[in-house]
C-alpha cells in the first residue's frame, strides 16, 4: 500500500533538493557587493516620507474584491461559450443550457446593479 505513495515522496524530495541546490549555488556564485542604495529599504529612488502602516481607503479593497468576483464569473463564461455549439446541437439540453446561462448572467447583472446602486464604483 505504501509503495503507491513512493512516487509522491520522490517528487517531494527531488523538489526540495532542487530548491536547496539552487539556493546554495546562487549564494556561492552570486556577487555580494552591497552599497548604500542596495541596503536602503526602498530602491525606488526616494526616501519614505510616511509610515508604512498608513490606513488605506476601504474602496481600494472593495474594488479589488469586485474585480476578482467579476473576473471569476467571466472565467465561467468562457468554457460555456466554447461549448455553445455542442449545447445547441443537442436538442435535449438546448433550452436548458440557454436558460442556465441566462440565470447566471441574471445573477451577474443583479450583482452589478446592486454594486452600482450602493456607489461602490463611484470615486470622488
Amino acid at each position: 500500500m505504501l509503495e503507491n505513495y513512493f512516487p509522491v515522496l520522490v517528487f517531494i524530495v527531488v523538489g526540495i533538493a532542487v530548491a536547496v541546490i539552487m539556493a546554495v549555488v546562487g549564494r556561492l556564485l552570486g556577487r555580494n557587493k552591497p552599497d548604500s542604495e542596495k541596503n536602503s529599504p526602498y530602491e525606488c529612488g526616494f526616501e519614505a516620507f510616511e509610515d508604512a502602516r498608513v490606513k488605506f481607503d476601504v474602496r481600494y479593497y472593495l474594488i479589488c474584491i469586485l474585480f476578482i468576483l467579476f473576473d471569476i464569473e467571466v472565467a465561467f463564461l468562457i468554457p460555456w461559450a466554447s461549448i455553445l455549439r455542442d449545447i445547441t446541437a443537442n436538442d435535449s439540453i438546448r433550452l436548458f443550457g440557454f436558460f442556465e446561462m441566462l440565470v447566471f448572467l441574471g445573477v451577474l447583472i443583479v450583482g452589478y446593479l446592486y454594486v452600482r446602486k450602493r456607489g461602490a464604483l463611484d470615486w470622488e
